[in-house]
């Protein structure tokens, strides 16, 4: 029988995530209230982990928020789309004013600013968190990052802060911001993520086949590198990987692996984000193309044409490809500090992103914040993330990260390093388009004059799109009279 208004809060979808963040509260000492569409996922939880706190069965909706103490605190752990708005609706059709729907799934931030404003409609408030983390995250601590009405944040703050990894005693959760806030910067979080993978993916190879190295030996490397500024999690888990054994066959496993990376779309919807907001993340989108490039199965097959005498791969084109490294320490040495830096790029651009959409849809995020609570819990969680806190505290309105003392200083100290990597690969015929964009996106950045000029030059010729000038002020166009005298006219 359901205990009337007992649970704190309550969990409905109860797959591995939404499992793990329910058994996360009653961990914590909160009455829970389970729902899930399939009862036997709720009985198998209750059968495997119930002695692990205080839970309460529920069947139906009514009987769920029946459980709840008020204002109800309602947690959807669901398949984004379709599904998500299903119990959206379900639950908002039986909920009453001040109740509180939380969309803890990667939703798409637009479509939690029109949710959002539904719910508000209805006299509800609606919250869209993005947790980060993963299956491990979600029950032992993860990063949280709630948008939402600033109101619903001090009946459910507490518990969320409470439940989330906490590092130097400051919980990994904190109020984003208005609407769809908290789902941005879950996206752009994925989007960082993409990239710091593909780093690691290049790095890889670079040791793989550009030294020679074997998978054990590269886990040796990167264990090391994970004791200084690279300390991260991915770094730390890229060694485990390296060093896992296929027991069939008793290779490394990453050897075994089919090399084709999937994606579930956080990393497109950032691009996409991107690219309408008018900020360059180059990084991130090489990261997401590459992974793309990885699942073009055809095309790559059609481009690789065999193999040569050495056992390398003859491609499209096969001219003679440069020597190997001579001085591997130093090699090694120099794709750490490739790393590190373009590390470096893909934060600041992401939190560029960030600020953008912060100042397009009127969020008010500190910036400070998302480093702070990217700090434990999250995929991307990183010693360096404290530099990032540093950076924005001492400079809230900082134009670019690469422009903070310490992360200028850093990439300087790398960039021989940097460059060195870049030409090697292209030597070797190894592909680096995500060290090779971010030295590119740092070398432009910092050009005092860019051929953008002669693109809109170029505009203005074919289409009058018309032009500034260097010696006129600001906002003052102009355009040359190409077809007719070649005269230049004020627009």
């Amino acid at each position: 029988m359901t205990q009337t208004g007992t649970a704190q809060i309550g969990v409905t979808g109860l797959a591995v995530m939404g499992s793990n963040l329910a058994r996360n509260f009653a961990h914590h000492g909160y009455t829970v209230a389970l729902h899930n569409r399939s009862i036997a996922k709720t009985d198998a939880l209750l059968a495997e982990h119930g002695s692990e706190g205080t839970f309460v069965r529920s069947e139906t909706i009514a009987e769920f928020l029946d459980a709840l103490e008020k204002p109800r605190r309602v947690i959807i752990m669901v398949k984004a789309g379709d599904p998500t708005d299903a119990v959206i609706n379900e639950l908002a059709d039986a909920m009453e004013p001040g109740d509180i729907i939380i969309d803890g799934g990667n939703a798409l931030y637009t479509d939690t600013i029109r949710r959002e404003k539904a719910i508000r409609e209805r006299g509800l408030h609606f919250v869209g968190a993005g947790i980060s983390g993963g299956e491990e995250g979600a029950l032992n601590g993860p990063s949280i990052m709630p948008g939402g009405p600033a109101e619903s944040y001090k009946s459910l703050g507490p518990l969320l802060e409470e439940i989330s990894a906490h590092v130097d005693g400051v919980p990994c959760c904190t109020h984003i911001g208005p609407d769809g806030a908290g789902h941005f910067v879950k996206m752009v979080h994925n989007g960082i993520e993409y990239s710091d993978m593909q780093l690691i993916g290049e790095a890889y190879q670079l040791l793989r086949d550009g030294l020679g190295l074997e998978a054990g030996q590269i886990a040796d490397v990167f264990s090391e590198w994970n004791k200084g500024d690279l300390d991260s999690y991915l770094v730390e888990i890229t060694a485990e990987v390296l060093r896992q054994v296929d027991a069939k066959t008793g290779k490394p496993l990453v050897d075994v692996i089919v090399d084709e990376a999937e994606q579930k779309g956080t990393g497109r919807w950032t691009v996409k984000s991107a690219l309408d907001l008018g900020v360059p993340v180059t990084g991130i989108a090489e990261a997401v193309f590459a992974r793309a490039l990885s699942g073009s199965v055809a095309q790559r097959k059609a481009a690789f044409r065999g193999e040569r005498s050495d056992g390398k791969g003859q491609g499209l084109a096969s001219g003679e490809l440069g020597a190997a490294p001579t001085d591997a320490p130093q090699f090694i040495e120099d794709v750490r500090k490739a790393l590190y830096a373009s590390k470096i790029i893909a934060y600041a651009q992401g939190f560029n992103q960030i600020q953008a959409g912060s100042a397009e849809y009127n969020w008010g995020i500190t910036l400070g914040d998302m480093a702070t609570i990217w700090r434990g819990g999250c995929i991307i969680r990183a010693k360096f993330l404290n530099r990032i806190k540093e950076a924005y505290d001492d400079d809230p309105d900082l134009a670019t990260l690469i422009a903070a003392p310490y992360f200028r200083d850093a990439v300087e100290a790398g960039i021989d390093s940097w460059r060195r990597v870049v030409v090697k690969a292209t030597e070797l015929g190894i592909p680096v388009p995500g060290f090779a964009s971010a030295l590119s996106y740092y070398d432009a950045l910092r050009t005092e004059r860019l051929p953008a000029a002669l693109t809109q030059g170029l505009r203005d010729f074919f289409g009058a799109h018309t032009y500034g000038r260097t010696d006129a002020p600001e906002g003052q166009k102009f355009h040359t009279l190409w077809s007719g005298d070649r005269s230049e006219v004020e627009a």
